[in-house]
């Protein structure tokens, strides 16, 4: 059986509240779960309470073998509990290939601007030098 730490929403309409629970990885996102770890609240402000856990009961869980989901994992973090590994995209700030071949494109013309203008002022030069 394959276990997920998630959540499941609760609360009414557009006031979301979350309870963070152990369930099976086919069971709903708002059904049957094993057991509630804890909670997530987040409207409450930053500085606050916005997450509870049952740490103890979280690491048993783990070592079971049952696996965070994105979102838990940045509470298990925060927590100490677990490490979530670092997301480290280099690429994310470059442009994109259609891009880029723009940008050659213009880099180009610019450059073939400027011959054009260079031999332009050259040749008046030559013709008055005769």
């Amino acid at each position: 059986m394959s276990l997920k730490i998630r959540l499941a929403r609760a609360g009414s309409k557009k006031r979301p509240y979350y309870h963070i629970v152990v369930a099976d990885v086919r069971s709903p996102r708002d059904g049957r779960f094993i057991e509630a770890l804890g909670s997530w609240n987040p409207l409450l402000p930053q500085d606050s309470e916005r997450v509870k856990l049952d740490e103890e009961r979280v690491k048993h869980w783990l070592s079971h073998g049952a696996q965070p989901t994105d979102r838990v994992l940045r509470f298990l973090d925060q927590a100490g509990i677990a490490k979530r590994p670092a997301r480290n995209n280099p690429k994310k700030a470059e442009p994109g290939k259609k891009a880029q071949e723009r940008i050659a494109a213009i880099k180009k013309a610019q450059e073939d601007a400027a011959a054009a203008l260079a031999a332009a002022a050259a040749a008046p030069e030559s013709a008055s030098a005769e």
